[in-house]
C-alpha cells in the first residue's frame, strides 16, 4: 500500500535495457535518457564512481582499482548487482527534478526472445530492487514493432529484424504475439569485432572497438558504393608495439563484414521458411522492417531485399524503436495488455 502511495508521485517509465546502451522514456517527456550501459566501480571501496556517459569515457583509461563494466551480455544480465545499481541511477535521475525522495514507478521493460526463466527473474529482481513497484515485461521485437508503428494487434503478419548492440532478433508478429522467431548472438557490436579482427589479420594491427565503430559508421557498407571511401585507421603495430596508421577503404571494410551480413540474411530466410504460408503472403505485401543501430549500415536493406525478394525498409529513427514502443504502451496499457509476458515470480 505504501508503495502504491509513493507510485502516485512517480513517473511510469519505459526502459530499453541494451548491452551497449540503455534508453529510458516517460509518457510526458519522451526519451529522457540515452546513455551507454556502462558502470565504473572502485574495487577497493565497492563504490559506483560513474554511470552511463561518464563511465564510458573511462574505458581503457582506468587504474587497476577502477573497473568500467558492461553488466549485460547478449541482451541478458551478466552482473546482477551492477545492473541493479545502473537501473537505480537512471530511475533516480528521471525523478530528481521532481524531488521524489523514494521513486516507485511502474516500468515497461524489454527482454530478449530466447530469455530463460532465470534470466527473466534476474531482470525483474534487478528492476524491483532499483525502485520499480510494478514491472511489465515485453519482448524486444514486439516493442520494436510497436515503436515502428506496425499494427501488431491485427490479424496480419509483420516481420521485424532488430539488429541491436548485443543480439539480432528476427520475428514474425501477428495478433499481439510472436509467431516465429530467431535470436542471433550477432549484432552491430559484432560488426565492430569483425573490423578489429580484419585489422589484426590483414595489417598486423591492434585497434580498439571505438576506432572500429567509427570506421563502420563512416565507410562501412553491405554492398559496393558509387564512389570509393577511405579513412585512416590508427592502432598499435603487433610486431614492434609502436603506434601505426594505415588507410582503409570501404571494400576492405565490406570484406570484413561479409560473413556477419550473410549470417543475418540466411537466418532471415530460415525464419521465413518456418513461417505459415498465410503469414508469408502478408510479409510479401507489407515487407520487412529493420530496426536497431545495425540497420543503419549502408545498403544493408538493399542486400536483404535482393536476397529475399521482399521489400525492406528501415524504421524511422531505428535506434530508439524499442524504447518508443515501451512509451507507446505507457500511453494506453489496457490496449496492449495482451503483449505482456507472465512474470517469472508468479
Amino acid at each position: 500500500m505504501f508503495s502504491n502511495f509513493l507510485g502516485k508521485f512517480s513517473k511510469d517509465l519505459g526502459i530499453d535495457l541494451g548491452s551497449y546502451s540503455t534508453l529510458v522514456i516517460t509518457k510526458d517527456k519522451g526519451i529522457v535518457t540515452n546513455e551507454p550501459s556502462v558502470v565504473a566501480i572502485n574495487t577497493r571501496t565497492d563504490e559506483v564512481i560513474a554511470v552511463g556517459n561518464e563511465a564510458a569515457k573511462m574505458f581503457g583509461k582506468t587504474p587497476q582499482h577502477i573497473m568500467a563494466i558492461r553488466p549485460l551480455t547478449n541482451g541478458v544480465i551478466s552482473d546482477f548487482e551492477v545492473t541493479e545499481k545502473m537501473l537505480k541511477h537512471f530511475i533516480d535521475k528521471v525523478h530528481a527534478e521532481n524531488f521524489t525522495l523514494i521513486p516507485r514507478p511502474r516500468v515497461v521493460i524489454g527482454i530478449p526472445l530466447d530469455i530463460t526463466e532465470v534470466e527473466k527473474k534476474a531482470v525483474e529482481d534487478a528492476t524491483k530492487i532499483a525502485g520499480a513497484r510494478e514491472i511489465l515485461l515485453v519482448e524486444n521485437s514486439m516493442l520494436a514493432a510497436i515503436g515502428a508503428r506496425l499494427p501488431v494487434l491485427d490479424a496480419t503478419s509483420n516481420m521485424v529484424v532488430d539488429i541491436g548492440g548485443g543480439t539480432t532478433e528476427i520475428a514474425i508478429i501477428s495478433l499481439g504475439g510472436v509467431v516465429t522467431w530467431k535470436n542471433l548472438r550477432l549484432s552491430s557490436g559484432q560488426f565492430d569485432n569483425d573490423i578489429v579482427q580484419y585489422a589484426r589479420d590483414e595489417f598486423n594491427m591492434l585497434i580498439g572497438n571505438q576506432v572500429a565503430e567509427d570506421i563502420k559508421k563512416r565507410i562501412g557498407s553491405a554492398s559496393p558504393l558509387p564512389e570509393e571511401l577511405e579513412m585512416p585507421m590508427r592502432g598499435r603495430d603487433l610486431v614492434n608495439g609502436l603506434p601505426k596508421e594505415v588507410m582503409i577503404n570501404d571494400s576492405q571494410v565490406r570484406e570484413a563484414l561479409t560473413r556477419s551480413i550473410i549470417n543475418i540474411i540466411e537466418n532471415i530466410k530460415t525464419t521465413l521458411e518456418m513461417t505459415p504460408p498465410e503469414l508469408v503472403s502478408d510479409i510479401y505485401e507489407h515487407g520487412i522492417v529493420l530496426t536497431g543501430g545495425g540497420s543503419l549500415l549502408r545498403n544493408l536493406d538493399k542486400e536483404i531485399a535482393q536476397a529475399t525478394r521482399i521489400p525492406v525498409r528501415i524504421a524511422d529513427d531505428p535506434t530508439t524503436c524499442v524504447v518508443r514502443g515501451a512509451g507507446k504502451i505507457l500511453e494506453d496499457i489496457e490496449i496492449y495488455k495482451s503483449v505482456f509476458l507472465p512474470s517469472a515470480s508468479s
